[in-house]
């Protein structure tokens, strides 16, 4: 072997493949690190390209999975920079009459004003909570390490006797349109749950909304919704920080382009520029599952069955993503006293629960559901005293059909089509807030092209490495077969969203993956042959 060589070498510096970097250097390891882009983050990044005051993330912004996941916490980020900011509220839901449906850190506070919005919701939804601290802990932690989780598995199963068995696990796979329905008299408490389901891609009528909708609700009373103070790139700042404490070495502008294999083993990887990098034990790719596959593994490589499912894999939906530079702060009507750090804008379960399903059937959806963020509100160091670093984002179709704002948005997701979503994006906002527009001091739209230009896992704009639907899920993630990190390669291990458990910030798909590569090193030394 060449002198550059590795015990393990980790293709892509976004979370996943930072913290497989961190768990592998703990194990005495010898790690490289290969980033394409010019820098760290992945879809975890931030800058001040809109505005020189104004800092944007430039992808992801809150991470309650982050401030929740025992493998993140376990690399102690604060001793590397890291540190957590709140907004005064976690999130907000403005509605046409100016009324708002307020999530707090405080449950009493949240039940409180649903009350005020329907009487009986509060105490509907303090029974949810109280439901959720029996089983949530064990069911984040079930979701959050390997498939099967066995020791999580047996705490979900013990707890749910405590909350009415079999009945509650209905509870979890009914989707959030009927759940919200059932358990709710009025729209904010519904709106609250749905708004949550509604960052992932599962249509709100479809089994399994419910479950996410309920765990990152829960998640906003219990860690909140946090972001890295100075920016989203703080976080994965801080993981390469602690790479390079650990003795690791990150190289960016420095694209994989091919897996070497020999005897399907994994014996090396490329680089564009020709480098060739060697390594002993381990490649863990922080790669989307097609790109592994498909593009850097030699197709005699790769089973004739995992090039067949491949052609099943769906993507989640392309996204559109708006940020602002504002001279002041939001003027919402009937802005609450505790200004939320994220921003649901739908008028009504229906209405976002329309929109999912336009998106669905490939159709540029009228009245995008908005995901959307202060920043500023949850970190005064994102811009100057009195002024807001605002980003709103809404999902569009993988393969457009047709637009049903009648504005002709083809798909194509040029500048033209960009800019008209944008509009109407602002639209929204405007309707809510009168007289946004007039605070504005500068706007940058990325589409699904821009996405995957500055992170080639986001193709299309698809954010989670995957649908999060149930049918690619677990066992099935990302094809039937291949429901954890190792792939058919001995010593290569998928280490990115595109396996269990899937979409958001929590570091467990490189943490599985480093896990996995130091399970099968250590029985491979007591049984050489295997």
């Amino acid at each position: 072997m060449s002198a550059d060589t590795w015990d393990a070498i980790v293709v892509g510096a976004g979370p996943n493949g930072l913290v497989a970097a961190n768990r592998l250097l703990d194990a005495g390891w010898s790690v490289l690190v290969l980033e394409a882009q010019p820098d760290v983050g992945g879809a975890v990044r931030s800058d001040r390209e809109l505005h020189p005051d104004f800092v944007h993330d430039t992808f992801s912004a809150f991470y309650p999975l982050a401030a929740s996941s025992p493998t993140i916490a376990s690399f102690d980020l604060e001793e590397h920079g890291l540190r957590w900011r709140h907004a005064p509220s976690v999130l907000g839901h403005p509605f046409p009459d100016g009324s708002w449906a307020v999530l707090h850190r405080d449950r009493e506070a949240t039940a409180a004003g649903l009350e005020e919005h329907c009487p009986g919701d509060g105490e509907a939804w303090l029974d949810l909570c109280a439901q959720w601290d029996r089983v949530g802990p064990h069911l984040i932690g079930a979701l959050l390490t390997p498939f099967p989780p066995v020791r999580h598995g047996i705490g979900t199963l013990a707890a749910l006797r405590h909350v009415g068995g079999l009945g509650f696990v209905k509870t979890l796979l009914t989707p959030a349109t009927e759940l919200t329905r059932q358990r709710f008299g009025g729209e904010a408490a519904r709106v609250l749950l749905a708004g949550n389901a509604a960052h992932a891609d599962i249509p709100l009528d479809a089994p399994g909304s419910s479950l996410l909708g309920l765990l990152l609700a829960m998640m906003g009373q219990t860690v909140g919704f946090p972001v890295p103070e100075g920016g989203a790139g703080e976080l994965t700042q801080a993981l390469a920080r602690r790479v390079r404490a650990q003795g690791g070495e990150v190289r960016t502008s420095a694209e994989v382009t091919r897996i070497e294999v020999e005897g399907r083993r994994v014996v090396g990887v490329r680089t564009a520029d020709g480098e060739r990098h060697a390594v002993r034990r381990a490649v863990v790719a922080d790669v989307l599952a097609p790109t592994l596959y498909s593009r850097l593994l030699d197709p005699e490589d790769v089973p004739h069955r995992v090039t067949e499912a491949l052609r099943t894999f769906e993507l989640d939906p392309g996204t559109v993503k708006v940020d602002w530079a504002l001279d002041g702060r939001i003027p919402w009507t009937g802005a609450p006293e505790q200004a939320a750090g994220t921003v649901h804008v739908a008028d009504s379960v229906h209405d976002m629960a329309l929109a999912m399903t336009q998106v669905q059937n490939g159709v540029v959806p009228a009245a995008p559901f908005m995901l959307t963020g202060q920043m500023t509100s949850s970190d005064p160091s994102r811009s100057p005293a009195g002024t807001e670093s605002f980003w709103a984002y809404a999902h569009v179709p993988q393969r457009t059909v047709g637009d049903a704002g009648g504005e002709g948005i083809r798909g194509e997701w040029d500048h033209d089509d960009c800019e008209r979503f944008a509009d109407r994006m602002q639209a929204r906002l405007e309707r809510l807030a009168p007289g946004f527009g007039d605070r504005v001091l500068a706007r940058r739209v990325l589409g699904p092209r821009e996405m995957e230009a500055r992170n080639a896992n986001l193709v299309g704009g698809a954010l989670n490495g995957g649908t999060a639907q149930l049918h690619q899920q677990l066992v099935l993630r990302p094809v039937p077969g291949l429901g954890r990190a190792e792939t058919p390669v001995r010593g290569l291990y998928l280490g990115s969203a595109s396996a269990h458990p899937g979409g958001g910030v929590h570091g467990a798909c490189g943490d599985n993956a480093a896990r996995a590569a130091l399970l099968h090193d250590r029985v491979a030394r007591v049984l050489p042959g295997r």
